[in-house]
């Protein structure tokens, strides 16, 4: 049966999470909220790595919160794509990373399904550092990290929280295309200005 404390926790990044794919500021401090309380959610299920997974999240939605109002030398991010040469080594960092910190909740704990929730913390990690600097490939990190959290969380009898990460899931394909089109239209605008100032 789901619990009233994972339901207020689903709803309240649900708002956190919509609010990200508008591009909206006030994705940061319901999202602060949100994952206070998915951290009590996780730990009840023994799902250790999304317990630590929450506290990244809070710390990172204060400095994100900062960041996409006054990151860009006192005014707002725009939105950019990550360079290839980052990726280059992002993607295996995060692949040894969630290998390692499997190995040590698998090893320590008694952690349900330890490699598949350290994946989850790891390329959330990621995916929200990505999501603080405002770029548009947090998004495809958001879609695996959907993927692999989906089945994981059903296996644990959060079927609500499954649900609402499927829903993510559609909405990161969304947001995706919406943040597309923004930074098609902020490039447009950069280019507009700097002809009339030229």
């Amino acid at each position: 049966m789901t619990s009233p404390l994972e339901i207020a926790a689903n709803l309240t990044v649900a708002a956190s999470i919509l609010l990200a794919g508008r591009n909206s500021v006030h994705t940061w401090w319901t999202g602060i909220i949100g994952c206070t309380l998915f951290g009590l959610v996780f730990y009840q299920a023994r799902l250790y790595a999304d317990v630590v997974l929450q506290g990244v999240f809070v710390l990172t939605s204060v400095i994100g919160w900062w960041q996409w109002l006054r990151g860009d030398h006192g005014h707002a991010l725009p939105i950019s794509r990550v360079q290839l040469r980052t990726l280059g080594w992002m993607l295996p960092a995060a692949l040894l990373a969630s290998m390692g910190y499997g190995l040590l909740l698998h090893t320590w704990t008694d952690a349900y399904a330890p490699f598949l929730d350290s994946a989850v913390l790891v390329l959330s990690v990621v995916a929200q550092l990505l999501m603080m600097r405002r770029k548009l490939d947090s998004w495809w990190f958001w879609l695996l990290v959907n993927s692999i959290a989906i089945p994981l969380y059903a296996s644990r009898g959060l079927h609500l929280t499954a649900v609402l990460y499927a829903v993510f899931w559609i909405n990161a394909l969304v947001s995706l295309r919406h943040w597309r089109r923004l930074m098609r239209e902020q490039t447009d605008a950069t280019a507009a200005a700097d002809a009339t100032h030229g």
